[in-house]
């Protein structure tokens, strides 16, 4: 008897449908074809194991099983709860009227029980615009799936469940989940907060701006000057995500296997922070089976490297591309996959071997040279990605005993979000452009006219520190920024010198 059962395999952000064709007929031996890899293959034992336990069998026929498209690669043991319907339904142990109405998902121990899967968020999207009844899978995923509305969705802890299911013996409790009830029930919620940080006015200030316009930063200072603390408490200040890129977001995190146990929608901005010793790969993603990498899951968040000389040159320069186009594109030889990439680069980074270069108590005892040699572990054109430099002093004791608080991350947060809100006025006919950082030249030339003085201003600016015209483009970016911050619908001469002192790493006082 010829059976179809559904699964589905996720490609970049994104699921197809599988249909796995199970023919049990005369004969002997187990088949699997359709380019599945060795854990799709090892599933024979771990089905055969499952079903023992709860009295059925694969039958001793021959049992033939195809997962089209053939062209597909099939990974993972995600396809087990597939197979095994597929099986018990074609080999007639249990009742196949229902059985094509479902995406069946799952991985099976050999006790039966299930165990979670990745990627569920964009294999329901996919069920659903495919016009399937429902979604059944391992009962941790379920909340994940319950997402995306019009899909009825069962989680399952064992395999007897789904049985009795689909023989009538039973009926599987439906998972629903309110999204926007609990989307915007957690959507400000902040673990960290700027009140605790003393001092820093200047410092917080710059952070403001990057937040404001969705600029990337780098904090450059001595050991121990608050660089690390600051740049945890950024998610706060930055505008809340939207439902939209909660979703998104989710997709990308369920695809790489990172959302939590037992929860459904991604509400706060993430905040990636990976060690120096990360491979270049690990970062933007890729591998034989290509997987999303740190980029990727900081996507609509915080990107943070910490000691980024300390990372080695390979990984930094594979950032080049992505900071431009806010995507990564993965090729191999038989497919390409495509990631979002639009996240805010947060750097820091001591200003020399010592960290003590430029220190207004400590003297630096590095050689000659070595501050210079230090600096150029960054090479130009990442830095010319970066829109604002921003030198970080220590504290003095004074500021660090003050009782007087400084401003909360809410109050940032709201001018953040009025500067946001003018910003999504200015591109609203410009689709996927939201905020200042994302503006073309074509769009520059439009939105970021100067007058005379702020010419002359920027032009002796340029001669003086030796711009790129790609410093030149994040200098207006940014000017363009805090003159939303002041609500200023032409960008004054004050607001241009502020964003040209943003540029510390272009002085010839560094490593000079």
């Amino acid at each position: 008897m010829l059976v179809k059962t559904y699964g589905s395999a996720v490609q970049g952000v994104d699921a197809v449908t599988i249909t796995v064709e199970v023919n049990v007929s005369r004969g002997a031996n187990f088949y699997l074809v359709g380019l599945p890899d060795a854990a799709v293959k090892e599933s024979q034992q771990r089905i055969e194991s499952a079903l023992r336990q709860h009295g059925y069998k694969i039958p001793g026929k021959k049992v033939v099983i195809n997962m089209a498209p053939a062209d597909i690669r099939k990974e993972g043991s995600a396809y087990d709860l597939t197979l095994a319907v597929g099986i018990l339904a074609a080999s007639e142990q249990i009742n196949a009227s229902e059985i094509d109405k479902y995406v069946i998902m799952g991985e099976l121990s050999l006790d039966g029980t299930l165990q979670p899967i990745k990627g569920v968020l964009p294999i329901a999207i996919n069920a659903r615009s495919e016009n399937f009844k429902g979604f059944i899978l391992p009962k941790e995923n379920a909340k994940e799936a319950a997402v995306v509305n019009k899909l009825e969705v069962y989680g399952v802890e064992n395999i007897k469940e789904v049985i009795d299911f689909f023989e009538g013996k039973t009926e599987l409790k439906q998972t629903i989940v309110d999204t926007r009830k609990e989307f915007y029930e957690n959507v400000n919620n902040t673990d960290l907060d700027f009140i605790d940080v003393k001092g820093q006015e200047n410092v917080k200030r710059a952070l403001e701006i990057a937040a404001a316009g969705g600029h990337n930063i780098i904090m450059i200072g001595p050991p121990g000057a608050g660089k690390t603390m600051i740049s945890k408490r950024i998610p706060g200040i930055l505008p809340p995500l939207t439902l939209n890129e909660a979703l998104e977001t989710t997709k990308i995190h369920s695809v790489a296997g990172k959302t939590e146990k037992n929860t459904s929608l991604i509400t706060k901005r993430p905040f990636r922070s990976p060690h120096h010793t990360i491979s270049d790969v690990a970062l933007v993603g890729g591998g034989q089976f290509p997987q999303p990498g740190e980029i990727s899951l900081a996507h609509n968040g915080v990107l943070f490297l910490d000691e980024l000389p300390e990372f080695k040159r390979t990984v930094l320069e594979v950032m080049r591309q992505p900071l431009e186009d806010r995507k990564i594109t993965i090729s191999r030889a038989k497919f390409t996959v495509e990631y979002p990439a639009s996240f805010m680069l947060i750097a820091s980074m001591n200003p020399c071997p010592c960290g003590y270069y430029n220190h207004p108590d400590r003297e630096c005892v590095c050689s000659a040279g070595a501050v210079q040699k230090y600096l150029n572990k960054i090479s130009g054109p990442l830095l010319d990605r970066i829109d604002i430099h921003i030198e970080v002093v220590p504290v003095p004791f004074g500021k660090l005993s003050e009782t007087e608080a400084g401003e909360n991350s809410e109050t940032v947060r709201k001018r953040v979000i009025a500067a946001r809100e003018i910003q999504e006025k200015r591109f609203k006919d410009y689709k996927e452009i939201h905020s200042n950082a994302q503006m073309s030249s074509k769009m520059m030339r439009e939105f970021c006219e100067i007058d005379q003085a702020g010419s002359s201003l920027l032009k002796n600016a340029m001669e003086r520190l030796g711009l790129s015209a790609r410093a030149y483009d994040r200098i207006l970016k940014v000017s363009r920024t805090i003159a939303d911050l002041d609500s200023s619908e032409k960008i004054k001469t004050e607001h241009l010198a502020e964003a040209i002192q943003y540029r510390s790493l272009d002085r010839d006082s560094w490593g000079g």
